[in-house]
């Protein structure tokens, strides 16, 4: 039977990995294009804010990665808009903070052809609403909406994105008595 991790070792690995990939936005952007589902799903990240409060992403059609019509695969789709705005939240809030994805809705609006594109913007006071509706310890759920779009600017999907941000609490340490 193996040892059992200390209880903090997991959160300290967690931050420790943060912090290299929150180091920059050209390190966080050059991360997100070698994740292995997002090269394989033809993902990309064009542009991230140095303060990672505005991300671009792009998701190209090429062979492999589309369904049996022909479009864009609902869940290429779904995958180039999944983490950025927890992501984001992340990178602002800091490793004080417990920040998850809670729930998502997408409705698909039109075939997705070619190269579509998509926009994240969180603003100061998004993030301000977050610490003061935490500050108690209680939990803060926000809701963002992104459209991911084609060449022409057309709606292809619009995602509804609900998060789960609370502060972490802190562990009492037991008396090694």
């Amino acid at each position: 039977m193996a040892a059992a991790k200390p209880a903090g070792l997991r959160a300290k690995v967690t931050d420790l990995v943060a912090s290299r990939l929150y180091r920059s936005a050209a390190v966080f952007r050059l991360r997100m294009n070698l994740y292995p589902p997002y090269v394989g799903a033809g993902i990309r990240v064009t542009r991230v804010s140095a303060d990672f409060r505005e991300i671009d992403v792009e998701l190209r059609r090429q062979p492999g990665n589309g369904n049996a019509f022909g479009t864009h695969f609902g869940g290429s789709l779904y995958a180039m808009v999944d983490p950025f705005y927890c992501l984001q939240f992340f990178a602002n809030l800091g490793p004080g903070y417990v920040v998850w994805d809670k729930a998502a809705k997408i409705e698909f609006v039109r075939p997705g052809k070619g190269t579509v594109r998509a926009q994240f913007r969180i603003s100061e006071a998004d993030i301000q609403a977050a610490r003061d509706a935490t500050a108690t310890g209680a939990k803060y759920l926000p809701v963002f909406h992104v459209d991911v779009l084609d060449a022409g600017g057309e709606v292809v999907a619009k995602v509804e994105k609900e998060l789960y941000v609370r502060r972490k609490q802190e562990r009492k340490r037991r008396d090694p008595a």
